[in-house]
């Protein structure tokens, strides 16, 4: 669909709605799913929200934050769901999916390539630099008021999704309803608070420790940093997933891609891949069973965590070489 103005018609025709978003939500999902559920409460329907996993504390500070639930029982048969920054469904987690299987009219809305438009509506941009300019523009083409509440999410998952307006997928248009969504009532303040500064000590002590554990390959051009299960364990932070963490291992001079593998639980690590433009990471995540985008992507994988590490800087190398 490349017409937004019908996907809104059709969104108008559902009373009850569910969004969903992807397990371990960041910025730009939550952001996203925050903004979407004010708007299409404004049109008096009845809305829900779920995730698979908790909203991290630092996007607390988001209206409404508090009423998106944790996935638990099945939806009823036939209920309207929402994806929002699903790059596929299965990305709302493993224990989750299972429970939409009854789900009637499904929207995909989303700004990774490759989905494979698995909704009966689809309004898949890839040019978007956050899922949050989509529903930005979505809720304009439902004549929905840019509330200050609504604002402030979506603001939150353009920051992060373009690293503070500095990586290569930041556009005019990010700028320009950036600049929208700050005349619409931002507070800039409280979002470099929020989102910046107030790490709590255990998230403090997981980048200690993943500093300590950065790696650079012998030519310089890559490098990374492994945590296992173990270390999250002991330093508290088994439920935080700071999305920065990874940016430590592309601003090394001469490194042009950079990795961060998490072993989530023994048996199965995260992989988050970046790069400074020059190699596409999200067709090295699909060797992974992930994806993304051409700088920054991520993927999951099981084995040991010497063994993917092994795997993935094996699969970077035969890229670059």
């Amino acid at each position: 669909m490349k017409d937004l103005s019908l996907l809104a018609e059709a969104m108008k025709k559902e009373e009850h709605l569910v969004i969903v978003g992807h397990a371990v939500p960041d910025g730009d999902c939550v952001g996203s799913l925050l903004g979407l559920f004010w708007g299409l409460q404004q049109l008096q329907k009845r809305v829900e929200a779920y995730l698979a996993d908790k909203v991290p504390a630092h996007y607390h500070y988001l209206a409404g934050s508090d009423q998106i639930k944790i996935a638990g029982e099945p939806l009823p048969e036939g209920t309207c769901v929402v994806f929002v920054d699903c790059g596929d469904e299965e990305r709302v987690g493993e224990s989750f999916l299972p429970l939409l299987a009854g789900r009637g009219i499904t929207f995909n809305l989303d700004h990774h390539r490759g989905n494979p438009l698995f909704g009966d509506y689809n309004y898949v941009d890839a040019e978007a630099a956050a899922t949050a300019e989509i529903i930005y523009e979505l809720l304009l083409a439902l004549s929905v008021s840019i509330t200050p509440d609504i604002a402030q999410a979506l603001f939150a998952g353009i920051v992060m999704d373009t690293g503070n307006f500095l990586n290569g997928n930041t556009t005019a248009r990010s700028l320009r309803i950036a600049a929208d969504l700050l005349d619409a009532g931002v507070n800039i303040d409280r979002s470099r608070i929020c989102l910046f500064e107030s790490k709590s000590p255990a998230e403090v002590a997981l980048m200690a420790r993943a500093l300590d554990n950065l790696e650079i390959s012998p030519d310089g051009a890559m490098s990374w940093i492994s945590l296992s299960y173990d270390e999250v364990a002991a330093v508290g932070a088994l439920e935080l997933f700071p999305e920065t963490l990874i940016n430590y291992t592309r601003m090394i001079d001469g490194v042009e891609v950079g990795m961060l593998f998490r072993e989530i639980k023994p048996g199965t690590v995260k992989i988050g891949f970046r790069s400074k433009g020059q190699v596409d990471v999200a067709s090295l995540a699909r060797q992974f069973g992930g994806g993304g985008h051409l700088q920054a992507a991520g993927a999951r994988q099981s084995g040991s965590l010497p063994e993917v590490i092994e795997w993935v800087l094996k699969a970077v190398k035969d890229v670059m070489a």
